[in-house]
């Protein structure tokens, strides 16, 4: 006796179901795979900040970032190669691994301006460069920042350019206007940028930091203790007067 299909003829609703059955087993198959993730303790972190598997390996070739390890190296302690904000003597220092071009670097630098202006003397804050390859302006904003730090306007340029960044106009040019009206030496300031002058600071301040745990942007140290991601100023409120009290 010949076996018939139980649709008939009808091509249409063979296909139709078997699309049904494949999405089904396709969804019944993603459920055990969470499953077993959540049972096996695996778990997911939402972090704010350009902390993403790209930016793990954001060192370049010559100064490639440190792979996780089990133990990490401690933050390197300022120096006078460092830019600084607040006194030597400030109870907590806050050394912030930032990126100019970075959404939420530009966005933490208001939080950072409101710590600032809040503790006052006690409260130094040191900004170190880490430039994430994947933002192409990243590198020369730091390289501007530096050699307008080299006539003493870091600061100057810092704030310009995140001000910029914020509204996403990230531009060489730019930058070189600013220095000439803070009345920097243009010639040394050209020299310096087309020289690169300061990459290998720059690079030395991205190994530092993957060594001691960064592996995103903002990432900042409180006297030493690593947060991750642009958290509110709420948030180091309660850790900067830990550290106060």
């Amino acid at each position: 006796m010949d076996k018939k299909n139980i649709f008939g003829d009808n091509p249409k609703l063979s296909f139709f179901l078997g699309l049904f059955v494949g999405i089904a087993a396709f969804s019944t198959i993603s459920a055990l795979i969470m499953m077993l993730a959540f049972f096996s303790g695996s778990t997911f972190e939402f972090v704010k900040g350009d902390d993403t598997p790209e930016a793990v390996a954001e060192v370049p070739a010559d100064g490639a970032a440190a792979q996780p390890t089990a133990e990490l190296a401690e933050v390197p302690e300022v120096t006078s190669d460092d830019n600084v904000r607040g006194p030597s003597d400030a109870k907590v220092t806050l050394i912030s691994y930032s990126d100019f071009e970075c959404p939420y670097c530009t966005k933490f630098s208001e939080t950072i301006e409101q710590i600032a202006d809040e503790y006052g003397d006690d409260v130094r804050v040191v900004f170190r460069h880490f430039p994430l390859s994947f933002h192409a302006n990243a590198k020369p904003a730091a390289m501007a920042a530096e050699c307008a730090g080299e006539q003493g306007k870091f600061w100057e340029m810092h704030d310009i350019i995140f001000d910029f960044s914020f509204d996403g106009n990230m531009d060489v040019e730019i930058w070189k206007d600013y220095a000439e009206n803070y009345g920097l030496d243009m010639d040394d300031y050209n020299d310096c940028m087309d020289n690169e002058k300061y990459a290998d600071k720059i690079i030395e301040q991205m190994k530092d930091g993957a060594a001691a745990g960064v592996r995103g942007t903002p990432a900042t140290f409180v006297n030493g203790k690593m947060v991750s991601g642009a958290l509110p100023f709420e948030s180091f409120v309660q850790l900067i007067d830990g550290e106060l009290e």
